[in-house]
């Protein structure tokens, strides 16, 4: 039986080792780790999937901002990485594990400017992400403008830059 625990209750090691297993040791190059540099996830909304005592999924969650030309500023929830170990990807973990993350994020009330980079068709059906508002958005190195997604009610549409917030949630 899976259990879902605080990320926290996990091993730090352990979760590097799943992330490499399922991004590669390059990982840290990506965008979206550049966006989120510097800051520390967002505990009640990273979370473990832990089965006969083996770590087999982690989602995690980081507080960013969005610094509009217009000299806006909005705070927003970036979500991923979802990390599944490759044997066990396919078989709905990081589903249970996104919509669980976003439950806690609606239940803190952190669910109205979330973001993520990735699969459109996937999060759009199953999570209601689109990049319908992301367009003008920049963000610190090279994306594929259709995976950069969001959701929420204070999405910003206009132009601005993705990066760290400076005050993390707690």
């Amino acid at each position: 039986m899976i259990e879902v625990l605080p990320i926290a209750a996990v091993a730090p090691d352990a979760v590097e080792a799943l992330l490499d297993r399922a991004f590669g040791t390059d990982r840290h190059g990506r965008t979206a780790y550049r966006i989120r540099e510097g800051m520390a996830a967002i505990p009640a909304l990273s979370l473990a999937a832990v089965e006969d005592g083996a770590l087999i999924g982690t989602i995690q969650c980081w507080p960013i901002r969005f610094a509009g030309d217009d000299g806006g500023d909005v705070a927003m929830v970036q979500v991923g990485p979802v990390a599944v170990a490759p044997d066990r990807q396919q078989g709905g973990i990081g589903r249970m594990l996104t919509a669980r993350a976003l439950a806690a994020a609606e239940a803190a009330g952190l669910d109205d400017a979330l973001t993520l980079i990735g699969d459109p068709e996937y999060y759009s059906r199953f999570f209601g992400f689109d990049a319908t508002r992301t367009a003008a958005w920049r963000v610190p190195s090279p994306v594929e403008r259709h995976r950069l997604l969001a959701r929420g009610a204070n999405v910003p549409t206009g132009a601005g830059l993705l990066g760290p917030r400076v005050a993390a949630l707690v």
